[in-house]
């Protein structure tokens, strides 16, 4: 598995005080002292989702205090990115979904996965138990598809999916359906046939009835057969600038998620469930649970990027999105992610 070198700092002070500056660092950390207890924010992509669980675990755990740095994990403001905030010098890193890191590269800026959490999306096609037309990916055509956004992970997913199985992206409507209580309120009401989502909205659709899980990406075996090889998901990803400036701080961060990594591979889905926040599990604790088992698979067990998972991010970007699409062969996958931080992890 490649190791993305670390790009040698070599400006003076203050040319580096100006960088800082220019790309927004918060300066928290900016000493970067390793004896010293740094504060970082991290905004995540859906606190209460199962595919990001392990930023809260990590923190329920006490595992950050035990690495010695402060963290705030933020919740994704409405109608503003998390990647976005983060450009903008507000958070130090975000735990989103990698594929940001291709396209946000495609627009000329650096952004690197420092600790990878999921090899696969954690995310399903479901369809609703009212539509009997819909038996696979073959069957889109002239369907309202569900995503949680246009642009988003979700959509592009979809339309590969489509266009793998003979059905072009123009033959469906593309619904936004969110996720959660607007996902499940649209297969209820027939505002979509299927769509595409995570857990606990999939044990949630399932367990009431509304929807079968179709394509299931939240397994390696699921996963490869429906895009042909893994797709790395949710990660801890920041500024090049940020991981170049503060090393120490990164590897405190990774020493603290690789430890939750190594836990939830050694316990079971009612252990992690008990450590989570109550209100996490929506007043069914007994589903919760079974969500984050079936979900669960998805996780790596060392925060490490999977062998061609990148290449196959940038194949389904690199088809479906506009703007990775223009620069595709200019993309250069190595500055994506770094697997330092998580091989030093101790």
């Amino acid at each position: 598995m490649r190791t993305t070198p670390r790009r040698v700092l070599a400006a003076s002070i203050a040319t580096a005080s100006v960088a800082a500056a220019l790309t927004g660092c918060r300066g928290a950390a900016a000493d970067d002292d390793a004896s010293a207890t740094p504060n970082v924010s991290i905004m995540v992509g859906g606190i209460d989702k199962v595919i990001y669980l392990p930023a809260m675990l990590t923190e329920r755990l006490g595992y950050f205090d035990d690495a010695g740095v402060d963290v705030d994990l933020k919740t994704e403001p409405s109608g503003a990115s998390a990647e976005n905030v983060m450009l903008a010098g507000k958070v130090d890193g975000v735990v989103g979904f990698y594929d940001h890191t291709i396209a946000l590269q495609a627009q000329d800026k650096c952004v690197e996965s420092v600790v990878q959490l999921a090899k696969v999306p954690g995310e399903a096609e479901v369809v609703a138990t009212s539509s009997d037309s819909v038996g696979s990916a073959a069957d889109f055509g002239g369907k309202k598809l569900g995503v949680t956004s246009p642009g988003s992970s979700t959509d592009y997913l979809t339309q590969y999916l489509a266009t793998k199985n003979g059905v072009d992206t123009s033959d469906y409507s593309t619904v936004t359906a969110g996720a959660g209580s607007t996902f499940i309120a649209a297969l209820q009401n027939g505002g979509i046939d299927a769509g595409m989502t995570t857990d606990p909205t999939i044990a949630t659709a399932v367990d009431k009835g509304l929807g079968k899980v179709l394509i299931d990406m939240r397994t390696e075996e699921g996963t490869k057969a429906a895009l042909g090889g893994l797709y790395p998901a949710a990660s801890l990803y920041m500024t090049c600038d940020y991981v170049e400036q503060n090393p120490k701080t990164v590897q405190k961060l990774a020493d603290a998620f690789v430890r939750t990594m190594q836990w939830i591979s050694t316990h079971d889905a009612a252990e992690i469930a008990a450590e989570m926040p109550a209100d996490y599990a929506g007043g069914d604790p007994e589903l919760y649970v079974q969500s984050i088992k079936d979900s669960s698979p998805m996780f790596t067990t060392d925060g490490r990027m999977p062998e061609g998972g990148p290449e196959t991010v940038l194949d389904v970007l690199g088809t479906f999105s506009d703007t990775v699409k223009a620069k595709k062969d200019d993309i250069d996958l190595s500055k994506t992610y770094t697997t330092e931080f998580v091989d030093n992890a101790g």
